[in-house]
């Protein structure tokens, strides 16, 4: 093989505000190594060919093409209003990547771009006296943010008619993500590809060509983090093996390590020469030097094969890349410029995982506690713990910067060390380097009043922790190792030093009652009404086979559902719970009641208030959690 040039690719669609940091970690990391590496995000590429005026005008002809009883209404509206869009595109993806925001005003004059079905949302905050009905959120000085809200929902509209008129699956995150999550087979996704290309599919193809005949890889790494990105990918391989068959393709990413172990369609092996699994340092060296002669088939790590129509798996064991020896990302030749800073939701921390350009950098690989029982603590990006010094990623920060120009950081750790962000935050300040920084945390009672404040003046803005179910019998049955008392004085401490905070909440896990439900709700009303959370999301809890409830069962109470033979993606897996709650139903009252305590609404209310059906009274004293913070328990 020649010498080896890599190239390594986001797929769409992952998020448009900042690059995804796994081409990043990769590219850095063979950089380290010497080894001639560089990268591409195809999901930004795309979406901003698709929204363009060329883009636009190649949606208007495919929209021709459709028989008018077949068009929707959202399609006809833009039809109707094509000449604005087509007037709009460029300047409100200009404001959007921050380089027009003269722009802003007229956007908040409402008569600048034209409005479809998603600005009736905007309906729902009608003021009764005739005022502005979006002051509860921006204020009288929030222009700026005020129109990427009103341009956010109109980059939607257009996602919408996309999907109408001509990709059913297209979506800005969710990408055909039904062809691949948990999907035992591989015959919906083939048959997705057998199909002729519609107008997102030949765009996306020819962005790759266009890559592929710029960089000249020996090598395309494509990484895919979410079943959303998974089609894209397939894509991409696709086109590269029918147009450049001495390219090798190698898949890899979140989505392969979680779903894909137990893999054995050979047909996978029609796109992808390789698939390898958990952190690509070690089995991409190891692939390299097999496609140098150096090393045989047989001492692959971690990497599926085909051979002789059969897939094998194949692990020559060796030690991992240490953390402290992956090298720092470089996001070199990504056009940092040119991402989206969007503000759909208007949940605060949400915004900032859509809203501007953030670093992600990882403090320490996998989780320092690793036994939550539904996680997938059997999997190495949770089990295997590893750090580095905290002189070596302030190191990183500073390399970062000095390429990138950006001093917001994210990061990604499943749940960043106390420890490592107590050193990380006095190198900071020892170095006198002004960051601002978020990330994932556990509530667990290290964080004291006093290294909250040492985290906030390290440039910590925000944090995010998981609450789950707010309930002590439950949160033991996690094994959490957290009680509500200990959450609301952690919570507490950071909202005094500054921090916003944003729990991570859970309903429908095994044995969760309505009694449970309605009193986890209360505990979580107060907590917003004593300031201790500014923001929090309900996520429905699902059983995964590689965590603890998937693999025990009957230590939680519940019994699973047989799976299908499984020949490709297998994560999620169904199960009965005996106490025979309608979650679903509790869930529309517990997402109402939360988005209107973000807002400040309805903190004095019985928290019964919000469920549409008879719930029983709460059994938690209304001054709970102002006791906890008190310290009288």
């Amino acid at each position: 093989m020649l010498t080896p040039r890599v190239l390594s690719v986001i797929p769409p669609m992952t998020q448009l505000n900042t690059p995804y940091p796994s081409t990043a970690y990769i590219t850095g990391f063979l950089r380290s190594r010497n080894i001639d590496a560089v990268q591409e995000d195809l999901a930004l590429a795309l979406v901003l060919k698709l929204f363009s005026k060329a883009g636009l005008l190649a949606i208007k002809a495919c929209i021709d093409a459709l028989p008018e009883h077949q068009r929707t209404f959202q399609v006809q509206a833009f039809v109707d209003q094509f000449n604005l869009y087509l007037a709009t595109i460029g300047p409100a993806i200009a404001f959007l990547q921050g380089r027009d925001s003269t722009v802003g005003h007229r956007i908040c004059s409402r008569q600048f771009l034209p409005e479809g079905s998603r600005f009736e949302s905007l309906d729902v905050f009608v003021d009764d006296e005739g005022g502005d009905p979006l002051a509860w959120a921006f204020g009288a000085l929030g222009m700026q943010d005020r129109a990427r809200h009103l341009a956010t929902l109109y980059l939607n509209d257009i996602s919408d008619v996309l999907r109408d008129a001509v990709d059913p699956r297209f979506e800005f995150v969710r990408y055909a993500e039904s062809l691949a999550s948990s999907q035992p087979s591989f015959d919906p996704l083939a048959k997705a590809l057998g199909e002729p290309l519609n107008l997102v599919d030949a765009t996306l193809l020819e962005l790759t060509l266009a890559s592929v005949k710029k960089h000249q890889p020996t090598i395309v790494l494509v990484s895919v983090p979410f079943p959303g990105a998974v089609y894209a990918a397939f894509r991409i391989a696709q086109v590269i093996k029918a147009q450049f068959p001495d390219i090798v393709l190698a898949l890899g990413g979140g989505f392969v390590n979680t779903e894909l172990r137990e893999m054995s369609d050979p047909r996978v092996f029609d796109y992808f020469d390789y698939v390898t699994l958990d952190d690509g340092e070690r089995p991409l060296l190891a692939l390299l030097d097999h496609l140098a002669g150096k090393r045989s088939q047989q001492r692959l790590v971690r990497t599926f094969v085909r051979n002789d129509g059969a897939v094998k798996y194949i692990n020559f064991v060796e030690p991992d890349i240490a953390f402290a020896e992956v090298g720092t990302p470089t996001w070199d030749g990504l056009p940092i410029d040119r991402y989206l800073s969007l503000l759909d939701m208007l949940n605060p921390m949400h915004r900032l995982w859509s809203d501007g350009r953030w670093n992600k950098l990882t403090v320490a690989h996998g989780c320092y506690w690793k036994k939550c029982s539904f996680c997938d603590v059997s999997l190495d990006y949770i089990s295997r713990y590893d750090g580095a010094s905290a002189a070596t990623l302030v190191d990183r920060i500073e390399e970062i910067i000095a390429e990138t120009g950006q001093t917001g950081f994210h990061f990604v750790d499943e749940a960043a060390p106390p420890k490592a962000l107590k050193t990380l935050a006095a190198e900071l300040q020892k170095r006198n380097l002004a960051i601002s920084w978020w990330g994932n945390i556990r509530f667990e009672k290290s964080f004291s009043a006093e290294l909250c404040q040492s985290l906030a003046d390290s440039g910590c803005i925000a944090i995010s922790g998981g609450l789950e179910v707010a309930s002590d019998r439950l949160l033991t049955l996690m094994k959490k190792g957290v009680s509500i008392d200990q959450v609301a004085r952690v919570t507490r401490s950071f909202t005094d030093a500054g921090i916003l905070v944003h729990a991570y909440l859970m309903y429908g896990f095994p044995t969760q009652t309505v009694q449970d439900t309605v009193d986890a709700l209360e505990y979580v009303r107060q907590l917003f009404a004593e300031g201790c959370i500014q923001s929090g999301f309900f996520h429905r809890f699902a059983c995964t086979v590689h965590s603890p409830v998937g693999q025990n069962p009957e230590e939680y109470g519940i019994e699973l559902l047989p799976l299908p033979e499984v020949t490709f993606a297998k994560n999620d897996v169904g199960f009965i719970d005996p106490t025979g709650v309608d979650h679903d139903s509790l869930g529309v009252a517990l997402n109402k009641a939360l988005y209107n305590y973000m807002h400040g609404i309805g903190l004095d209310d019985d928290v019964r208030v919000w469920f549409s059906g008879k719930v029983p009274r709460t059994t938690v004293p209304r001054n709970k959690i102002a006791r906890a913070l008190a310290g009288k328990g």
